[in-house]
């Protein structure tokens, strides 16, 4: 099939091309029409207990969080009569602005105690906005926090909230994905001349990394006409498009090379090409989808919107990879080693570095598995410490206005007022004479600061509790769930951000062993199909789990523990790093290891197939393989390394996390580890009992 592909892509090469062109300009005008519908939130579980209390809070009761939290500076007192004149004439201000439906403050809430900071210098200002979603106001957010934040009058202003942070969430990632993106593509494509040799070779990769990344906006505006899609996924359409493209492109051209140079003509060469690194490409890139493709399980719109994003640049990556990347190759023919820079990348070596570093692991296998397995281990060791939380204010550098605006509020306030958890009890005023005692039991909750008189709506009771921890954090989550376990004679939906928060944990939690069953299991059963042996998809598991579980522990030394400040970056040491962060790290990065995976034992099959020896199979197989992983890994981490300039940790820990993996994964894994561990199981690594050799397939 992959060979009769070949023929046909030499054949039509021209409409081929044309056809090509016109998807991607199609494609690239989409992006347009993408950006714009893009969320900064998702970070919720629908289906939960605090979606069900906050639905009912929206349509029984009429309530709803503030979009904007102003904290109101006085640096007098609250009751002051110029402060109160002024902060009157502020609220009728931020009323009278567009999109604006209410506003409620210390003021004009007749002095209401939790809206009153701890030292009685500021009081609060609530903006409310039409859309059931505070995240949806980003634009009157915008507009206030650029007319108001700072003096006013006798006041001094900070305007935060939840669209306030999404707002400047949002901004910032749209710039430091330009700034990144302006670094790694130069550097990258210069990285590419040194390896590919000669100048239209490596112009190829950016064929297949444009084809992935516009083939991928495409996809994701037509999935946000149907559902909400998250801003961070563009970080791993970019990433991960220039990635694969880099991937593939080095595979397919440093094959379509090797058969020229074998002295084949270019259509027999372009046929051999992709009936061999085709076929590795189609099986990576198919390993690959189905591990991304987990992210879909999680009920969070923010990991779903990864998935959507990782399956769509996997599948245009490759698509580019077999379709028009061949027949650019069959127009340019022995072209493609025009413009030489450096002769010795034309030509690689047939017997090399790297296959002298096969041999010289396999001479001593035990002590090469003892040596990286240590290795492994201390760079685990700190996984120890890990703490998950998720994104707030604190992911932007410190100096931002609402981070700013964030920190005052935390230091100034007794509570989150603006975000109290809310109790809502279906037909409640039938247990009248037991709220009392139940408000008070929720009073006695460890950081709950205070506890409103509740609001009776029909048949329905809403019970405010107001508390002085972080919303996000394992503090508040221990605190819902005491709430929770408070016995009560009748049904209590606990809603609110904390609970919220609570929810999303929980959910992700009841998740992961699906996610993780189903990565295990189709990689198994892919990499069977591909390699005939039991033994490797196994082993090719077990070794990405070490490696991540050493990322992991990495990644809480710097991030948790707030090292390597001078390489990564200044941030906000919160102590935790955002759990949906991290699965996406590790569904990434388990996704590309299997892809030099599937490119290391494909070669290593191919020789061994061809009649060579386990040993000479393994040295041969590294040898023609090994600097192409390396090569790839390495762009592939200053692709995903230039986010470290981006000013949220999010992406900071997303580009760290994907860079050094790869990067370790392709050093001391595949190079060592792989042919050290092949060396001891020797023919045993293409055993596989005869009734399942039947569902193999033939290279």
């Amino acid at each position: 099939m992959f060979e009769k592909l070949g023929h046909t892509l030499v054949r039509r090469r021209k409409a081929v091309l044309a056809l090509f062109i016109v998807i991607l300009i199609g494609a690239g005008a989409s992006s347009a029409l993408l950006f714009p519908r893009l969320s900064t939130g998702g970070y919720n579980d629908p289906s939960s207990q605090s979606a069900k209390a906050d639905n009912y809070l929206a349509s029984t009761f009429h309530v709803k969080d503030p979009a904007i939290a102003i904290v109101v500076d006085s640096k007098t007192s609250v009751s002051d009569p110029t402060t109160i004149a002024d902060a009157t004439s502020l609220e009728r201000a931020v009323a009278a602005e567009t999109g604006v439906t209410k506003t409620l403050s210390y003021w004009s809430a007749g002095g209401a105690p939790a809206l009153k900071s701890t030292d009685g210098k500021a009081g609060y200002l609530f903006v409310y906005t039409a859309s059931t979603d505070p995240g949806g106001s980003t634009d009157i957010a915008k507009l206030i926090q650029k007319k108001y934040d700072g003096t006013y009058k006798s006041l001094h202003v900070y305007v935060g909230g939840y669209s306030t942070v999404s707002y400047a969430i949002s901004t910032k990632i749209s710039k430091d994905l330009a700034l990144a993106e302006s670094i790694s593509i130069p550097l990258t494509f210069i990285l590419l001349l040194f390896i590919f040799g000669g100048l239209i070779a490596s112009a190829m990769p950016l064929v297949v990394g444009l084809s992935a990344i516009l083939g991928t906006f495409l996809i994701l505006y037509l999935i946000s006409l149907a559902t909400g899609v998250s801003i961070f996924a563009l970080n791993l359409t970019t990433g991960m498009g220039l990635g694969l493209g880099i991937d593939y492109s080095l595979l397919i051209v440093n094959r379509f090379r090797e058969e020229l140079h074998s002295g084949k003509s270019v259509e027999d060469s372009i046929a051999r090409t992709v009936a061999t690194a085709g076929r590795t490409v189609f099986f990576s890139g198919l390993t690959v989808l189905v591990t991304i493709s987990s992210l879909m399980f999680f009920p969070l719109m923010f990991l779903k919107s990864f998935g959507y994003a990782g399956v769509g640049v996997v599948f245009t990556a490759v698509f580019g990879a077999l379709i028009p990347l061949p027949a650019i190759l069959a127009m340019l023919g022995t072209r493609i080693d025009k413009f030489v820079v450096r002769k010795s990348a034309i030509t690689p070596k047939e017997d090399g570095r790297w296959a002298q570093t096969a041999r010289f692991v396999m001479k001593r296998p035990v002590a090469i598995v003892a040596f990286v397995l240590i290795i492994l281990a201390i760079l685990a060791t700190p996984i120890k410490n890990i703490v998950f939380s998720e994104v707030d204010s604190r992911v932007l550098p410190a100096n931002n206005q609402a981070a700013v605006a964030s920190a005052v509020s935390i230091a100034r306030f007794d509570g989150q007022s603006a975000n109290p958890i809310q109790i809502v009890i279906p037909g409640g005023v039938a247990h009248q004479d037991q709220l009392a005692a139940y408000s008070a039991d929720v009073a006695k909750v460890a950081n709950i600061v205070s506890v409103g008189a509740p609001q009776v709506v029909g048949n329905d009771v809403r019970i405010s509790a107001v508390f002085s921890v972080g919303s996000r954090t394992t503090d508040s989550e221990k605190m819902i769930r005491a709430v929770r376990e408070i016995p009560a004679p009748f049904k209590t939906l606990v809603g609110g951000t904390a609970a919220d928060y609570t929810d999303t944990q929980a959910g992700i939690a009841h998740t992961l062993p699906w996610a993780l069953g189903w990565i295990a299991l189709m990689v198994l059963i892919l990499l069977f199909t591909y390699t005939g042996s039991i033994i490797l998809p196994i082993k090719a598991v077990i070794l990405n789990i070490l490696s991540l579980g050493a990322t992991m522990g990495v990644l809480s030394w710097i991030f948790i523990d707030g090292h390597l400040n001078w390489l990564v970056g200044s941030f906000t040491k919160t102590g935790t790093i955002d759990t949906s962060m991290v699965i996406l790290i590790c569904v990434v990065t388990f996704g590309l290891s299997m892809d030099y995976e599937v490119f290391l034992l494909s070669r290593i099959k191919e020789e061994h197939d061809a009649g060579r020896s386990n040993v000479e199979a393994v040295a041969t197989g590294l040898q023609r393989s090994a600097r192409i992983i390396t090569a790839a890994a390495m762009l592939l981490a200053v692709v995903f390394a230039a986010f470290l300039t981006s000013g949220v940790t999010n992406i900071k820990t997303l580009g760290f996390g994907v860079a050094f993996a790869i990067l370790l994964d392709s050093t001391l894994v595949r190079a060592l580890l792989v042919p050290a561990l092949m060396r001891l199981f020797g023919e045993r690594n293409w055993w596989a009992p005869k009734a399942l050799k039947r569902f193999t397939i033939t290279h």
